[in-house]
């Protein structure tokens, strides 16, 4: 009975991913169209990345400016690893370690804007030292009522910049190890097995995102009414969306892959062309991001408002309030 099910496989559907050249040589007419749309939305990516680079270079001062350098390229990089993946399959492991290992530190870089768009440090816990800041939001606690606020200081401005660096260092840690090990066969994305590295590095690095996400939130949800005019909403959605898009709905088309409802279609096994469909569809959602990141960052923005103007609309918003329920 399994030398007949067995049979009826086509062997393709069980090997690794295919080369580069057996990829071009099944490409037919709408192939090629489809895959040289692709790869020229990447290389527009790229340039407008460039050009981003050298306009922010320019018109912003340091350290500021290279902090939103490496903000901006989180999209392009990723459009353009995908762009290798999608030709090269079997690079996929290394091309989608290295599009996160750069989201990684582009995590911690988002808190870095967010402190910088006070002034640094110094300026943040100037003007919001021994305020409470609410620490119930997600990834982690969004659910948690519990929990009180907590004065802003130093040491808790530390400990949240840790929080988001830790994801940067040991994430590219890992996918070293983990490159490492697949090189001596101890590593297979595909394995499952409790006995595998796989279903262990795995959940690890869950973990570690979701602990360098949340203080990332915990600044933007305590800070962001002051930022409005920076537009730091819109930005913030960005970085938002290349998250969900490059973590999240990799994982949901790479298990459905495991599950074989994704079918194989040779010489593509069931993960390769699950790896094929993902690819294609981070380039074209990243190129869109990159547009719409663009206009928000080509631009300049009037200084922030002081403490003392922030003070002071705030206290005639409280005046006028109880002058309505005065009235009322």
């Amino acid at each position: 009975m399994e030398e007949a099910l067995n049979s009826t496989i086509d062997p393709a559907c069980l090997q690794e991913p295919p080369l580069a050249i057996d990829v071009i040589k099944q490409l037919d007419t709408s192939g090629w169209c489809l895959h040289s749309m692709l790869t020229l939305m990447s290389c527009i990516s790229l340039l407008l990345y460039l050009e981003q680079c050298v306009y922010i270079y320019k018109n912003l001062p340091y350290p500021k400016k290279t902090t939103l350098i490496w903000i901006n390229g989180a999209a392009p990089v990723i459009s353009v690893m995908s762009c290798f993946g999608m030709w090269i399959p079997r690079a996929v492991m290394f091309t989608d370690m290295t599009s996160n290992c750069y989201f990684a530190v582009v995590v911690y870089k988002v808190l870095v804007l967010l402190v910088e768009e006070f002034g640094g440090s110094t300026a943040f816990l100037k003007r919001f030292s021994g305020k409470p800041f609410m620490i119930r939001t997600g990834p982690c606690c969004c659910c948690c009522i519990c929990l009180p606020r907590v004065p802003m200081s130093r040491r808790m401005l530390f400990i949240l910049k840790i929080g988001a660096l830790q994801y940067a260092i040991l994430k590219t840690v890992l996918s070293v190890l983990s490159i490492i090990l697949w090189t001596n066969g101890n590593f297979d994305p595909a394995d499952l097995e409790i006995t595998g590295t796989a279903i262990w590095i795995g959940p690890f690095i869950g973990v570690l995102t979701l602990t360098s996400l949340w203080p990332v939130a915990i600044i933007f949800m305590n800070t962001n009414s002051f930022l409005r005019s920076l537009k730091i909403v819109p930005k913030y959605a960005m970085y938002q969306l290349v998250l969900v898009l490059s973590q999240l709905q990799t994982s949901i088309i790479n298990i459905l892959a495991l599950d074989g409802t994704i079918a194989c279609s040779p010489p593509f096994s069931s993960q390769a062309r699950a790896s094929m469909l993902s690819q294609q569809m981070m380039i074209m959602e990243m190129f869109i991001i990159t547009l719409v990141t663009r206009n928000f960052y080509r631009r300049t923005y009037d200084p922030l408002p002081s403490e003392a103007h922030d003070n002071d609309q705030n206290a005639k918003a409280t005046l006028q309030a109880a002058l309505v329920e005065h009235d009322v």
